[in-house]
């Protein structure tokens, strides 16, 4: 998987939550994803429980899928999450 080389803040990442037509982006092990395309993500609220805008990694760990979800093709790598 290729990460660009873009630093996005926590603001950033929390703007990014699908309102007033911005994209979708969650945050997972440091990296930024865009999961605006996704079909899962259309109602901006996947499964009931994960909202857009948000780092999911603590999340993750108690889904059935794991991480495994983020090398879907609807998602896009946007760079990394600045701690």
């Amino acid at each position: 998987m290729d990460i660009p080389d873009r630093k996005i803040t926590q603001a950033e990442l929390r703007r990014n939550n699908g309102d007033r037509g911005s994209p979708k982006w969650v945050a997972y092990r440091g990296v930024v994803y865009d999961v605006s395309d996704c079909p899962r993500w259309r109602a901006d609220l996947h499964e009931g429980l994960h909202f857009p805008g948000q780092d999911l990694t603590a999340e993750v760990a108690d889904s059935p899928h794991q991480g495994t979800v983020f090398t879907r093709p609807c998602l896009r790598v946007m760079g990394f999450l600045e701690t």
